[in-house]
């Protein structure tokens, strides 16, 4: 379980295929104090820590080929910069929104707008019935948790403030950048009861 506050950037230093399987090498400040086993968010994605190399700064993950079909994580390259967060502590400050680190879709970044200092950044997303978005709603962006400013069936818009833009990847992003989106459990949970009330209780389900 995250929170979708980024700890920090890491960089993809080597990827190695092996099978339908990547390993990705990534170098952050971070690296040195991870554990084996240990769950991390990359980009929004829970991963396994398989291997620490705390003098070179590095830490070793594995994506497997379901995760790379329903993430953009297959797109990472040797330099790209990853959002990273550890997973929460239970004595913790829930800062941002309970993120479980399970991608639902992706979506692709249609629109930057800058406005004096600010950032409105929009996102186009294939419909699904099982992912709802509402206004003021939250949503998780690469691992980052934001506040939906405006939501339509297809696409929505975050409103990014300058520590956010400096501190994450969002200022790599540009037209066409593809991202993973988590969208709340609650919602999905809340959709998945109505759903099944339906089918129970309604004419025609």
């Amino acid at each position: 379980m995250f929170t979708g506050i980024i700890e920090t950037i890491g960089t993809v230093a080597n990827i190695i295929q092996e099978g339908s399987n990547l390993h990705f090498y990534l170098k952050s400040t971070l690296s040195a104090e991870l554990k084996i086993d240990q769950s991390v968010s990359h980009n929004g994605v829970c991963l396994t820590v398989v291997e620490v190399q705390p003098q070179n700064n590095l830490h070793k993950v594995t994506a497997i080929q379901e995760t790379l079909h329903k993430t953009g994580l297959g797109q990472l390259k040797i330099g790209s910069a990853v959002n990273l967060e550890r997973c929460m502590r239970a004595d913790a400050r829930i800062d941002g929104h309970f993120v479980q680190g399970h991608v639902d879709q992706t979506a692709q970044c249609t629109q930057i707008t800058e406005t004096g200092g600010s950032w409105y950044v929009t996102f186009d997303y294939e419909p699904l019935t099982d992912n709802i978005l509402v206004n003021k709603g939250s949503i998780c962006v690469d691992g980052v948790s934001l506040t939906v400013v405006q939501a339509s069936h297809t696409q929505f818009t975050v409103a990014i403030i300058p520590y956010t833009y400096e501190h994450t990847i969002f200022h790599t992003y540009q037209a066409g950048t593809v991202v993973n989106l988590e969208f709340d459990i609650i919602g999905k949970y809340l959709t998945a009861l109505f759903k099944k009330y339906a089918a129970a209780y309604l004419p025609n389900g």
